[in-house]
């Protein structure tokens, strides 16, 4: 193999690994809440492993769903300032090759689910996972052109991955950690949708048909509805009875610092900055976001634990 031809299979190689947005594999996280929010009752660590194979499972069906975006919107994608330089609205990744890879991701994620412990919670991941693939087939086609439904949609992406955690671990999860996530996923889905709305308003082109359907100022009285609303369900789930008496410690909502810098951090980058079309992005490089991060987790993994 020659020198050229080095080249282009390691341009191949990375423009199918772009397509797929293993990136994107960071918001698969979620799927181990449950675990953490669990406060590590006998016999659940050693589920940790079902875990694992649910966040391979999720991450691959997700990867199937972006070869699927990537083909249905290869037309509206080379239209937008960076979005144009997918793998498949760049030419680098062929309509069909998206297809092949989409099945195969698929494929391997029923493959995956199959290795869970057989009865509920192997036919429980399988059918949420199967759930969520066929909510975002819908989302393709159609649903993501209808404004404030697409973000909805895009947060009971997240709700269940809680959902196929729990199940995987075979954890009941409370009604707070469903609704927080639903909340903070919305808020996030939001704030990398007022991206699209600067970009509309900046070029006049509209990067998907329902940003018609927006506008800065409500994009921005919306962004600011959910983050009020997420920090108060946050701060009612740490003075709730029933979390102060399974941690024992009063002192949960000194957790609730953390959440809430991180959240106007957020909105900084949202309205001042405008960066906020990537939240995967935004989480992996912002130095501030990802020490409240750390600084929430540790403290309430002492109170959990210690």
């Amino acid at each position: 193999m020659n020198r050229s031809e080095a080249e282009n299979n390691t341009t191949g190689v990375l423009s199918i690994l772009r397509l797929l947005r293993p990136e994107q594999w960071l918001k698969n996280l979620f799927i181990f809440l449950p675990l953490f929010f669990a406060g590590a009752p006998a016999g659940v660590w050693h589920d940790f492993a079902d875990l694992a194979l649910t966040f391979g499972a999720f991450s691959l069906a997700a990867s199937g769903v972006y070869c699927l975006n990537d083909i249905i919107d290869a037309e509206a994608d080379r239209l937008h300032p960076r979005k144009r330089l997918r793998p498949v609205a760049s030419g680098a990744v062929s309509k069909a090759s998206a297809g092949v890879l989409c099945a195969a991701c698929w494929g391997l994620a029923a493959l995956l689910c199959s290795l869970l412990p057989a009865g509920e919670r192997c036919m429980g991941v399988a059918a949420i996972t199967a759930g969520y693939v066929v909510l975002n087939v819908v989302y393709c086609l159609k649903l993501k052109q209808i404004a404030i439904l697409d973000v909805f949609i895009i947060a009971t992406g997240f709700v269940l991955r809680v959902f196929a955690g729990g199940v995987a671990a075979n954890i009941e999860l409370s009604h707070w950690i469903v609704l927080m996530t639903f909340l903070l996923a919305l808020f996030l889905a939001f704030a990398k949708r007022r991206d699209d709305v600067v970009i509309y308003e900046e070029t006049g082109a509209a990067p998907r048909k329902n940003i018609v359907g927006y506008n800065i100022v409500f994009m921005n009285q919306v962004i600011a509805i959910v983050a009020t609303i997420t920090m108060v369900c946050y701060i009612m789930y740490t003075l709730s009875p029933e979390l102060m008496e399974r941690l024992g410690s009063q002192y949960v909502y000194l957790t609730s610092i953390f959440v809430l810098a991180g959240i106007i951090r957020y909105l900084q980058i949202t309205t001042v900055d405008v960066r906020s079309g990537s939240p995967t992005k935004v989480l992996m490089r912002d130095r501030f976001i990802q020490v409240c991060i750390i600084g929430w987790i540790l403290s309430f993994y002492t109170l959990l634990y210690l």
